[in-house]
């Protein structure tokens, strides 16, 4: 089979923003090409990247153990960040995101039918995500700034520690069972979002803190970028236990492009094959339907397989799962289908 032109592809969560935050690539780079990150307007065109998830993340302070590229077997997790060094962050990359719309290189969408609108269109669609939920205080007036800007999707927790609940370290081999659930807090905090119309990403966060969210939400459970704790028994992965309870919500889970949550070893490093990915794909689909898989690449987050490096490689993973037997309709249902469905049944 030759390799259509669609479906394009929306993906389930990137780290472009906090690569601006940080200067590892410019607003003009992201629409004219030329860095070195994952993600321009010109290798999105030519990858079929329609858009995604763009997360706001707050790094950890200078010299802290935990950095973007610093995702050791067994990193410890650290303190509480300062809610005001977290907003400052958050500001600046929502700030960012109005910046890339600005320039013609993205559309922000605040619901399933902008996604779908713009899906095929040169700017990028892109709904805004908080990867923790570091900088929202308890009276949420942050969270409600944050929506009217377009955040249309929250993680209450990076792989640290947050007021509402604990994150999984990066542990190979571990499970999620790490810590307390949600605090008190935190169950106001998804309340509040399932009152806004908020979906809830539950990737990051450890099995108790799962738990209390499937007792409290009547909404799909949505991790954006985890894969199958049964073939890689990394801490941010899913046990067979928590995708039966995704499942049993008609929820979704993206796959995350990661090489130490795809990789049976654990090991982060690039040399493995597209055919680990599609290992993947294949034992989500047979938990969760297919329904309920989709695209979470962690593109500008992540070490990737060298046969992809970035969006521009998406092709080749597409291509893959064509030859492997990925019929048209699951292409579509992967690649976007089931992301936009999912969005825009938790959002009404």
């Amino acid at each position: 089979m030759t390799l259509p032109t669609t479906p394009w592809v929306f993906d389930g969560h990137n780290d472009l923003l906090l690569r601006l935050l940080l200067g590892h690539t410019t607003v003009e780079q992201v629409r004219n090409g030329g860095g070195k990150h994952h993600i321009d307007l010109p290798r999105a065109i030519e990858g079929g990247f329609g858009g995604g998830m763009f997360a706001i993340f707050n790094p950890d302070p200078p010299g802290a153990s935990s950095s973007l590229d610093n995702m050791t077997d067994d990193m410890a997790l650290s303190g509480l960040l300062d809610p005001d060094l977290a907003l400052r962050s958050t500001v600046g990359q929502a700030a960012l995101l109005q910046e890339l719309e600005q320039d013609g290189s993205v559309i922000i969408c605040r619901s399933a039918d902008e996604i779908e609108a713009a899906l095929e269109k040169p700017p990028m669609a892109a709904v805004l995500h908080l990867e923790g939920a570091d900088c929202i205080d308890a009276e949420f007036r942050a969270l409600n700034v944050l929506y009217a800007l377009g955040l249309r999707s929250l993680g209450p927790v990076w792989s640290r520690k947050t007021r509402w609940a604990e994150g999984v370290p990066f542990r190979f081999p571990s499970t999620g069972a790490t810590g307390p659930g949600l605090t008190e807090d935190g169950k106001r905090l998804i309340r509040e979002c399932n009152r806004l119309g908020i979906a809830i990403d539950l990737s990051h966060l450890n099995e108790k803190g799962m738990d209390d969210i499937a007792d409290i939400t009547d909404v799909p459970l949505i991790a954006s970028h985890s894969n199958a704790h049964a073939i890689c028994a990394h801490a941010r992965n899913l046990t067979d236990r928590q995708l039966d309870m995704i499942a049993e919500s008609k929820g979704m889970v993206g796959v995350n492009f990661a090489a130490a949550f795809l990789r049976p070893d654990g090991r982060m490093k690039s040399d493995f094959g597209l055919d680990v990915m599609l290992r993947h794909f294949d034992y989500l689909i047979g938990k969760l339907g297919e329904n309920g898989v989709g695209f979470g690449s962690d593109f500008d987050g992540a070490m990737v397989s060298r046969e992809i490096k970035d969006v521009a490689g998406l092709p080749k993973l597409r291509q893959a799962m064509l030859d492997a037997g990925y019929g048209a309709e699951l292409m579509t249902k992967l690649c976007h289908g089931n992301w936009i469905d999912v969005l825009r049944r938790t959002w009404n």
